[in-house]
């Protein structure tokens, strides 16, 4: 791996505690369960309250060192919510009485929303604590993939959390929805679907995968843009929208870098990645996504009991996320649209004969998505003053 020692580290700013390492569920595509990484089955299955304070201590620790105005704690898993509502009480009370400088915190959790009860939500209106849940659109489009083990779909219970987040009193509490992209199901009657709940916010995710392990339907075949196709249509009518019933990230960071702002999402732009993972059994590690590229690819080593944040900086694969341009590969930074693309995630550049100095495995794709925005954006803005 390539060493960027240049450019002082951007500090952490999204720290993502594992509150417990198992799931309800069984998702097909789940890039922690069923790809090449499987070290949660070594892992305790609940993050004890004696990793938490460990945990609560690193991150008042960085707070206060490096003068952070606002630090997100990002409840996940597994399903966080088998962590049981004594546990999310606890870590929120552990962080924020360790932080003790002027940090504003801001605490979310990722659920698939199946345990989601009034016990849970009157736990996170006391904490005010953001939910997002998962959803891949309608039910047969959802419960192709997302099921129990036993094969029954997950809908219902992810629809009744939808419905039940939306009701006026627990609408502050709603965060959105993450809805992982199959390029076979309509694109349009899914982005409809999502809608029918109100989400504030939706955020597509492609799913997971290399140039070794290549995601569904992208095959080395740079002719072809399955996953462009399937996102313009919602983009258009995202886009044209005069105003859009909920926030998109994709494209409003896909709008926002086209303009000359920053991006708002890992994989698009050139920003650095802030995040730091905290595995229940206090280990730091990188995104969940490099556990699609190998046996132990987001393990640095470290531990909260011994190691900083400021030190989990320093690893060379942290390093390589906030690295930006000089941090891709040599067709990657002669790109046009590198500014925009910014080389795709991370994960997605893998190869196992030259790491991740390669073009996203998505790079058709991304390509085609970001002319397109061009496209639409270039054609609302004002001319320009006339040429001398």
């Amino acid at each position: 791996m390539r060493e960027f020692t240049d450019v002082a580290p951007a500090p952490v700013r999204q720290v993502l505690l594992k509150l417990h390492s198992r799931c309800n569920i069984a998702c097909d595509y789940c890039y922690v369960y069923q790809h090449a990484d499987q070290s949660w089955r070594d892992r305790p299955r609940v993050m004890s309250r004696s990793t938490i304070d460990l945990a609560a201590a690193r991150i008042a620790e960085h707070a206060g060192k490096r003068d952070l105005p606002f630090l997100s704690v990002v409840l996940h898993g597994g399903e966080p919510l088998l962590a049981g509502p004594d546990t999310i009480d606890y870590v929120v009370r552990a962080v924020r009485g360790a932080v003790t400088s002027h940090t504003k915190l801001a605490f979310g959790v990722q659920t698939n929303g199946l345990l989601l009860d009034d016990t849970y939500l009157a736990l996170f209106a006391r904490h005010r604590i953001r939910v997002g849940v998962s959803l891949d659109g309608p039910e047969a489009a959802n419960d192709r993939h997302r099921r129990f083990a036993d094969g029954r779909g997950t809908h219902e219970g992810a629809a009744r959390a939808l419905r039940r987040l939306n009701e006026a009193k627990h609408r502050p509490l709603f965060g959105g929805i993450l809805c992982t992209v199959d390029v076979t199901n309509d694109p349009v009657e899914v982005y409809h679907h999502l809608l029918e709940f109100e989400p504030p916010e939706i955020d597509f995710l492609l799913p997971h995968g290399n140039w070794d392990n290549p995601p569904p339907a992208r095959v080395p075949d740079q002719g072809r843009t399955p996953y462009a196709d399937w996102l313009v249509p919602i983009f258009d009518r995202w886009y044209e929208s005069p105003a859009p019933e909920s926030r998109v990230r994709l494209f409003e960071s896909l709008v926002s870098l086209l303009l000359g702002g920053p991006g708002g999402i890992e994989g698009l732009g050139l920003g650095r990645v802030d995040l730091v993972t905290v595995e229940t059994d206090g280990t730091l590690e990188q995104g969940d996504a490099l556990k699609t590229v190998a046996p132990g690819a987001p393990a640095t080593g470290l531990h909260v009991r011994w190691n900083s944040f400021d030190e989990y900086l320093e690893h060379p694969g942290a390093r390589a996320r906030q690295a930006g341009l000089a941090g891709l590969g040599a067709e990657c930074r002669r790109c046009p649209l590198v500014e925009v693309c910014g080389g795709g995630h991370y994960a997605h550049r893998f190869r196992a004969l030259t790491g991740f100095d390669n073009p996203s495995v998505y790079c058709a794709d991304l390509a085609a998505l970001v002319r397109h925005a061009a496209r639409r954006v270039a054609a609302d803005l004002p001319p320009g003053p006339p040429a001398a």
